[in-house]
């Protein structure tokens, strides 16, 4: 079973900016006007290539057979019995090979962590009546257990839980594979296209 997880803050804006874009490409073309449209053009094509390979192409990927770690500009896939140790700081961070891999989202920000440890402290109640609803015993379990965690703790669990389970089994330890991403190499080489046009037209 395959899960995808990704700082869905960033993903919904990227896909706002995408529309943004797609708005002005249009009145671009209808109202064209030489070099400043190609000037506003490229300055489009720059920013939506950031966009995506900040925003929209990053994901950390749980797959049957191991880990995909999709950051801005590289793709790595670590399968499960290669993973030595995941902690987390800002960042979900992933030893194999006394080698230390990095996923670019989710990412626990100060204030998703302050958040969550609101979260974990034990309620004050305030005067004699209690106003607060009751929860049943699964809403309550489900709280303890998110207690403390952010959403970069919670998939890094996922992500040990996994691992764990594959040196149990005594898998033996696959290939680590790491490759540069052709789509975003190809959405920064459009941008520079456009900036190229743009100076030279």
């Amino acid at each position: 079973m395959k899960q995808t997880y990704r700082s869905t803050t960033a993903f919904v804006l990227g896909w706002i900016w995408v529309a943004f874009v797609v708005f002005n490409a249009v009145d671009l073309t209808l109202r064209y006007s030489g070099k400043p449209s190609l000037v506003a053009a490229a300055v489009l094509g720059v920013l939506t290539a950031l966009v995506y390979v900040t925003a929209l192409r990053p994901a950390t990927v749980v797959e049957g057979e191991g880990l995909r770690v999709r950051n801005p500009l590289r793709t790595t896939f670590l399968p499960w019995s290669a993973i030595d140790d995941v902690q987390v700081s800002h960042t979900i961070n992933i030893t194999h090979d006394d080698k230390v891999l990095r996923a670019w989202t989710p990412q626990a920000s100060a204030r998703e962590r302050a958040r969550a440890n609101r979260r974990g402290a034990p309620r004050e109640q305030r005067g004699r009546y209690r106003t607060e609803p009751v929860l049943s015993k699964g809403e309550q379990a489900a709280q303890e257990a998110m207690a403390g965690k952010t959403h970069a703790d919670w998939v890094a669990e996922q992500i040990a839980e996994r691992a764990e389970s594959a040196r149990r089994r005594d898998e033996s330890p696959g290939q680590v594979r790491a490759v540069w991403a052709p789509d975003a190499l190809a959405a920064c080489v459009a941008a520079l296209v456009l900036i190229a046009v743009a100076i030279l037209l």
